[in-house]
Formats: C-alpha cells, sequence, structure tokens
C-alpha cells in the first residue's frame, strides 16, 4: 500500500510520546520566530529604508532548525517522504528488502551528518569563528544539527524497531 499523508488513513506517532509533543513546540516556535522577524525587518524597512542585520542569520538557523525537527517528527508519524514506485509493487521480499535499504541508507546519511556537524562544530568552537553579521560565535548554529540528526537517527532505529516488532 502507498502512503498517502493527507489522509486519514495516515500513520500516526504512538500515544504517549512525548518528544513528539516537543519536537511540534520547537517546530511551532521556529517557524513563529521565522515570521515574526521577518515581519519586524519589513516593517523597519518600510519605515526606516534600514532592515535589522541579524534577521539574516537568525533566520537561516531557524528554517535549518525546523527542517530538521520537522523531519524527526515526520519519521515518527511515519509520513516522511518515500519513493515508492518501485518499491510498493513487487513481491513482499523486494518490499521488505527495499525498506532495509532505505533505512540503513537513512541511517549513513544521518550518521554523516552527525559525524561531520560534530566535526565542525569543534572546528568552530576550537577556533572561535565568528559570524560575519554580528560576531556571535558560529558554533552555537551548528550544535543542534549533530543533535537533531543525532535524535533522527534514534527516531529511524526505534520505529525500525516497533515495525519489526509488529511484523510488518
Amino acid at each position: 500500500m502507498v502512503h498517502e499523508p493527507n489522509t486519514s488513513a495516515s500513520p500516526a506517532a504512538p500515544a504517549g510520546d512525548r518528544l513528539l509533543t516537543l519536537e511540534r513546540l520547537v517546530s511551532a516556535l521556529a517557524m513563529a520566530g521565522i515570521c515574526f522577524i521577518s515581519f519586524a525587518n519589513v516593517v523597519a524597512r518600510y519605515v526606516s529604508n534600514y532592515s535589522f542585520a541579524f534577521t539574516e542569520e537568525y533566520s537561516v538557523f531557524l528554517m535549518v532548525l525546523l527542517t530538521f525537527v520537522g523531519s524527526s517528527a515526520a519519521i515518527a508519524r511515519r509520513a516522511h517522504m518515500r519513493v515508492a514506485l518501485f518499491a510498493e509493487r513487487g513481491p513482499w521480499p523486494w518490499r521488505r528488502l527495499c525498506r532495509i535499504g532505505a533505512r540503513l541508507a537513512s541511517l549513513v546519511m544521518f550518521g554523516l551528518i552527525v559525524w561531520y556537524g560534530a566535526r565542525l562544530t569543534w572546528d568552530q568552537y576550537r577556533f572561535e569563528e565568528l559570524s560575519a553579521g554580528l560576531g556571535v560565535p558560529t558554533w552555537i548554529y551548528t550544535l543542534w544539527m549533530p543533535l537533531v540528526a543525532l535524535l533522527m537517527c534514534g527516531r529511524f532505529l526505534y520505529v525500525w524497531w516497533q515495525e519489526d516488532r509488529a511484523g510488518r
């Protein structure tokens, strides 16, 4: 069966998933922050012909955070993007092989983001790198990328364990 994310058949996260509630809260706060910063910048530019210097740095950080946290929530709800044209049309062993391959590829990709993101963050901290616009230490922005990628790896493993336990 092909997954349709906008239908009532869309899978839900397990009841009592507190982490999903936190992910939704962080996503909502990040989106609200982006909207507020962008709106304030437009108003300031309209009124004074000058824009706020911090808007681009904070907006990009919040968008990356929103993307990673939203992806983690999608993994928990089993609503992440899939290419199902070939994977769902074959016999059961083929579907299982495709599912395992996709899970392993996702784990490798997010594992690489954890590894290289942590190395990047450490280098930025060690060399005291500052952002160009505000002079804020850049490791503060990049610290969240490997942490949330690690969360996503955990989510993938947990969903994999749940589905194998349920015999799907």
